[in-house]
């Protein structure tokens, strides 16, 4: 990807993706989008923030006004990197708590209260990395406008698409309301094409509604080996297979392909969400089995099961993030949820178990991402086992579970990484409360 003249057709296919995917996200009618393939969704986040950040400066210098303060808003469920870039740019980050009210995502309400006219923007996560939910775009959207209309400052959206950009719009669910360039306030998109895009690690992709919101001091003209190009990257020379594969998937698979195999995710979702709650041992803290509107769990509730597709259940990612029930808890106070997690662990299961974001930290829960590959044979395996070891824990003497501890960490691991096991977490440096905690995928 550093030399366009030395391959012209991989760059033809960098430039069909960038379309297909504008379009795909709803790009209006003569506007131009522009955008790039990146690393990954980190560096198309801080490439869509330091756009907010240009944009913002460039406004309040002509109108003679201070740009030493600028902030921006995400919540607490965020990846590490909307924080990243915050600290590695200098912007305030005001890190919004989430509760279980809020689904355990950005709540509009607090938007409303924490923005100013140093806001270069709001980060809003299409697909939550602890528990799917996807975020209200939309009515937040709302918000900002209001805002605008009542104050005359223009605050634009950011969508961290990195997992939902590449799932909302070929499901039947779609988002559950507008979250695109369908909305004038969101000015650029991001997203993982090896995450739900179906390609291996290594691309992301940034996309700006138009061109106009792209700032000419982020773009570098390169006059590279004879030619000439434009750069607005923070990498340089990086692999183009990626590409090429991301080209082709979108081409193989078409819309029709990429549905199928979402709708049949969600599905699968779905299925193993039911089953957890059957035992009557856990419940789903995400919701996508519910009926579209039904968010929170009722104990000994029908489950829905009539649905014919995911528009008749709530909009999110093919994520089931489970906790053991408040019953199951109180019969069983000597068993621990990540004793569950390790078990799972010596049988080839890699299910972490974390606390929820700060505000909600005391519930933790067990994740398991649904992707393409997690057949119905696997998925009656993974029940099975879930509920044997469950069952050995309930079973076995506390004292025993008390003694057993599991393996420490290597001394390579101890001299490379300040990380912390969760027994010691209390000594991290920065507390949780202080910010975006965890890098969760």
């Amino acid at each position: 990807m550093s030399d366009a003249d030395e391959y012209p057709a991989m760059m033809d296919m960098h430039a069909r993706c960038i379309s297909i995917l504008a379009h795909l996200w709803g790009v209006q009618k003569g506007e131009k989008a522009i955008g790039s393939a990146t690393t990954g969704s980190s560096e198309a986040i801080h490439l869509g923030g330091l756009a907010m950040k240009r944009r913002w400066q460039e406004k309040r210098m002509a109108e003679g006004k201070d740009t030493t303060k600028p902030n921006i808003l995400m919540g607490a469920n965020a990846q590490v990197a909307l924080e990243k870039f915050a600290r590695y740019f200098e912007v305030e980050a005001r890190i919004l708590p989430v509760s279980e009210n809020s689904n355990y995502r950005l709540d509009p309400e607090l938007v409303r209260k924490n923005i100013d006219e140093n806001t270069i923007g709001v980060f809003v996560i299409l697909g939550s990395t602890y528990t799917g939910h996807y975020e209200p775009v939309e009515e937040i959207s709302n918000i900002l406008d209001e805002y605008e209309k009542k104050t005359g400052v223009d605050i634009p959206i950011h969508v961290d698409g990195a997992s939902g950009a590449f799932i909302a719009p070929f499901t039947y669910a779609k988002a559950g309301q507008k979250w695109n360039f369908e909305l004038p306030r969101v000015k650029s998109i991001n997203v993982s094409g090896h995450k739900f895009g179906l390609v291996y690690a290594g691309v992301g992709w940034i996309i700006w509604r138009d061109e106009t919101y792209l700032p000419k001091h982020l773009i570098f003209e390169l006059h590279y080996l004879g030619g000439t190009e434009e750069s607005y990257t923070l990498n340089f020379s990086r692999p183009g297979a990626q590409i090429i594969a991301q080209y082709f998937n979108l081409i193989h698979l078409g819309f029709t392909g990429y549905r199928d195999i979402m709708e049949n995710m969600l599905r699968n979702a779905r299925l193993f969400s039911r089953a957890l709650e059957a035992t009557g041992w856990y419940r789903c803290v995400s919701d996508i089995h519910r009926k579209n509107g039904d968010h929170k769990f009722v104990k000994d509730q029908k489950p829905y099961e009539e649905g014919e597709n995911s528009a008749d259940y709530n909009a999110g990612l093919p994520v089931v993030a489970f906790t053991l029930s408040d019953e199951f808890k109180k019969d069983y106070p000597h068993v621990k949820q990540d004793s569950v997690s390790n078990l799972l662990r010596a049988k080839q299961y890699i299910i972490p178990n974390y606390p929820l974001p700060p505000n909600e930290d005391k519930t933790e829960i067990l994740r398991v991402v649904v992707r393409e590959t997690l057949s119905l044979d696997m998925i009656d395996r993974l029940v099975t086992d879930i509920c044997n070891i469950t069952e050995t824990l309930m079973k076995s003497d506390p004292m025993d579970l008390a003694a057993w501890q599991p393996a420490t960490a290597s001394a390579e691991k101890e001299h490379s990484s300040h990380g912390l096991t969760a027994e010691n977490k209390h000594k991290a440096r920065r507390p949780m409360h202080e910010g975006v905690h965890r890098s969760v995928c």
